[in-house]
């Protein structure tokens, strides 16, 4: 079964396309579980989690699930926001990182953590991903 945004619209957010919130504003709640794609048109996973900077409410990274089965063997990685985009077409994210490259990705497993919040790590990332990064 897909899960996207529209499908886990519990308040009916996004009932009417001319009123309501989407896509410049989302519902949070309504974006975990979001599928993700890459150009090719591959599934990559799903999105676990969202990592919000908490002095700014922005949201650094999306945690996404990849690999496995049922839930087991799932290799987690921190993908930085800037490197998704919402395709409002498919309802889904899309990730511009073929699935060979992801699968060597830095990642990590749910129960090894990285330290996000460490500059030198998170440089890392966003050098991987070719986003942009300010230590600021």
């Amino acid at each position: 079964m897909t899960s996207n945004y529209v499908t886990r619209d519990n308040f009916g957010m996004y009932a009417k396309n001319a009123d309501g919130p989407g896509p410049a504003i989302m519902g949070a709640d309504t974006l975990l579980g979001n599928d993700v794609y890459n150009r090719e048109g591959e599934k990559l996973g799903d999105i676990k989690e969202f990592m919000v900077v908490m002095a700014t409410g922005q949201i650094d990274y999306a945690v996404l699930s990849f690999g496995g089965l049922l839930g087991l063997g799932d290799k987690l990685f921190a993908v930085p926001w800037a490197a998704l985009s919402l395709d409002t077409h498919n309802k889904r994210f899309t990730l511009n990182t073929p699935k060979d490259v992801l699968k060597n990705a830095p990642g990590f497993d749910k129960g090894h953590w990285p330290a996000i919040a460490d500059k030198a790590w998170a440089g890392s990332i966003h050098k991987f991903y070719g986003t942009p990064y300010s230590e600021v």
